[in-house]
C-alpha cells in the first residue's frame, strides 16, 4: 500500500493507493480507510478494476464540491493507465477554504504520491518455453531471453536445457530474432 500526506493552506491532505483484485476489495479498502479517518471531514475515493472483460469504475466526492476531488483522483488513476487500484484521499479542514481549482490540485497531488508510493507492477502475460542449446550458445541466447521474459531454470548436462517465459506480445518477435541468432538451429518447445 501506498501512503502520502500533504498540506495545502492548513488543510492535510493522507492518500492511500492499494492494488485490488475486484471491485469488492476496491469497496472494502475504501471502508476500511473511512473507519481509519472517521473523524476527517472528507474520504475521497476512487477506483478502476478490470475483471476478466469487465470493468468496474467509480469516484466518490464524499461531500465536497461535485467534480473537485474524486473526479481529479480518478484521472490520475486515468491518465497513468493502471487497473486493479483503488486510492482514497482524506481530508482534514484546515478552516481555509481552498476554491475548486485548489481542491482539485490538493486532490491529485496528494493522490499522485500516494500512487508513486505505492509503485506501479506492470502485468502481463507470458508463454513458458524450453530449449536445448550448446554451452556455446548460451551467453547470446540468455541475453535475448532477458530482453523478452526471464529464464526460469537451467539444467546442465551434456547440452543446456532452458526453461524460461516470454511476454506473450513479443514471442513472435523473440522467435523471429532467436532463429536469425542461431541460423534456425535451436528448436523451442511450449511448455
Amino acid at each position: 500500500m501506498g501512503k502520502s500526506q500533504k498540506e495545502f493552506k492548513n488543510s492535510i491532505f493522507i492518500g492511500y493507493a492499494r492494488h485490488v483484485k475486484n471491485e469488492n476489495e476496491a469497496k472494502a479498502f475504501i471502508n476500511e480507510i473511512k473507519r481509519l479517518h472517521e473523524d476527517a471531514n472528507h474520504n475521497v475515493s476512487a477506483y478502476i478494476v478490470k475483471e476478466g472483460n469487465s470493468f468496474a469504475l467509480k469516484y466518490d466526492d464524499d461531500g465536497e464540491p461535485a467534480g473537485s476531488s474524486g473526479k481529479p483522483v480518478f484521472k490520475v488513476i486515468e491518465s497513468k493507465g493502471l487497473d486493479n487500484i483503488a486510492v482514497v484521499v482524506t481530508r482534514y479542514f484546515g478552516g481555509t477554504k481552498l476554491g475548486f481549482g485548489g481542491l482539485s490540485r490538493a486532490y491529485r497531488e496528494t493522490a499522485v504520491s500516494a500512487i508513486e508510493d505505492a509503485g506501479i507492477v506492470e502485468v502481463f502475460e507470458e508463454v513458458r518455453f524450453t530449449a536445448h542449446i550448446g554451452y556455446p550458445e548460451l551467453q547470446k541466447i540468455r541475453k535475448l531471453v532477458e530482453e523478452y521474459g526471464r529464464i526460469e531454470q537451467e539444467n546442465y548436462t551434456d547440452t543446456i536445457e532452458l526453461g524460461f517465459l516470454i511476454k506473450k506480445d513479443f514471442e513472435e518477435e523473440f522467435r523471429e530474432k532467436l532463429a536469425k541468432l542461431t541460423r534456425n538451429k535451436i528448436e523451442l518447445k511450449k511448455a
